[in-house]
């Protein structure tokens, strides 16, 4: 596949080309009507047009067919010079392009690319490993229209990055860092100050950075929507309910990880996040149902809810979300072992259960018991159930379930029955763990 995207971006292969340029379909279509038709094909498509005629040549590899490119499919073929022969026949036509997990592509390709494609809007880099602060320099420089950049995994990025960008691109919107672990709260500061009109902030895996760092961004990004701390270790209530009073169109929050934060956040995104829709705080183990209360009672238009491990909660928080949270579509209680069936009974008597709850996750909950799939069976919409080493769910409680929803994927776990001894066997059998007893 390289081949063909080099050679049809590098204008070779002419002698492949038809003597009969002027076929029919050319002469019947005029050149606008073409180029619309050929503006729906994918990259494959495009090269392999461009190897048909000289006509085709011209058609297909105007720079306003390629103006969204994405080269996810080919990451192991995509070199430096096909993207900078990419650039160079799309030019400022370029909106759009993901070179995710694409190893080969490094700084020096990414300047050229920077330099010929000044209107970029979008760009993935996600896993471009070579991707180092001399990428961002260069976006900075030339591309001051950037408005999303994905940079996960780029792990030689610091905070000079962040600085450059914040210097060049000040439309930029949407920002992943994540696993950048190099980055701290300098790099963040920089960024916000001249960034202010961030939405989407990941910085999913960036061990360094603390309360201090999410202090600059409730003070400097009101429009922020979206925020993933996910295992950022450091963070604690404080850093966050600056978050919450800062920024109060936040719609997704992921703080999974952040074993330090406590009810206080989840009454400061009550209070202040009334358009939160998705929570993800698994592995948040100091959280109650006391902060749930207040969050159900004043987020009503949550819809995704991952509580995995939150081992402190009883049903009393799936009461409140079956009364005040009528939208939600995905719940996972994972080893949350306290949960039990009269919980899973308020659930699918509740606001989501007919025609919102899509997925629940009751794995490793122990006291859950085929009762719990009957309370479920009337929530037409549910799609998927995960059941996992509950040790109380039968087959058949199963089998029933699914005469009610065939088309649910169950997903749990039976432990093999123990063979019968052999027969006329002596020896009283023991299974590993009896014997390490």
């Amino acid at each position: 596949m390289q081949a063909v995207i080099f050679k049809a971006t590098a204008h070779l292969g002419i002698g492949m080309f038809s003597n009969s340029d002027e076929a029919v379909i050319n002469k019947k279509l005029p050149k606008e009507l073409l180029l619309r038709i050929f503006s729906f094909l994918d990259v494959v498509t495009l090269c392999r047009c461009a190897q048909v005629s000289r006509a085709w040549n011209v058609l297909a590899l105007d720079g306003s067919n390629w103006q969204r490119i994405d080269l996810f499919d080919f990451q192991r073929d995509i070199e430096g010079r096909v993207v900078e022969n990419i650039s160079k026949r799309c030019g400022g036509f370029l909106r759009k392009l993901s070179l995710r997990g694409c190893l080969g592509v490094g700084d020096n390709a990414l300047r050229t690319f920077a330099q010929n494609c000044r209107n970029i809007e979008v760009l993935n880099l996600n896993g471009c490993t070579k991707t180092t602060d001399a990428t961002c320099t260069s976006l900075s420089k030339f591309c001051s229209k950037l408005r999303h950049l994905d940079l996960a995994s780029c792990t030689s990025i610091t905070n000079m990055s962040l600085k450059a960008l914040s210097e060049g691109c000040p439309l930029l919107e949407q920002l992943n860092i994540s696993w950048c672990d190099q980055v701290t709260k300098d790099g963040i500061q920089a960024l916000v100050r001249g960034c202010g009109g961030l939405k989407a902030l990941f910085l999913k895996g960036c061990t360094q950075l603390e309360d201090e760092a999410l202090k600059y961004i409730g003070a400097h990004c009101p429009e922020l929507v979206t925020l993933n701390l996910q295992t950022c270790l450091q963070i604690t209530d404080e850093g966050l309910i600056t978050i919450c009073r800062g920024c109060h169109k936040l719609q997704s929050l992921c703080a999974s990880g952040c074993s330090n934060i406590t009810d206080a956040i989840l009454n400061a995104l009550g209070q202040n996040c009334p358009r939160l829709r998705i929570l993800e705080v698994a592995r948040c183990s100091q959280l109650t149902d006391v902060g749930f209360t207040t969050l159900a009672r004043n987020c009503h238009e949550l819809e995704k809810m991952d509580l995995e491990e939150c081992v402190q909660i009883t049903d009393s928080t799936l009461i409140q979300l079956s009364i005040h949270c009528p939208r939600l579509q995905v719940l996972s209680l994972s080893h949350c072992e306290l949960i039990t069936d009269d919980g899973i009974r308020h659930l699918g008597n509740g606001a989501c259960a007919h025609d919102q709850l899509e997925v629940i996750e009751l794995d490793n909950c122990p006291l859950i018991t085929d009762a719990s799939l009957e309370h479920l069976k009337s929530c037409h919409s549910l799609e998927r159930i995960e059941l996992y080493d509950c040790q109380q769910i039968t087959r058949a409680g199963i089998k029933r379930l699914r005469t009610h929803l065939p088309n649910i994927k169950v997903h749990a776990y039976f432990a093999p029955v123990t063979p019968p001894p052999s027969v006329g066997g002596s020896r009283q059998r023991f299974c590993r763990c009896c014997i390490i007893l």
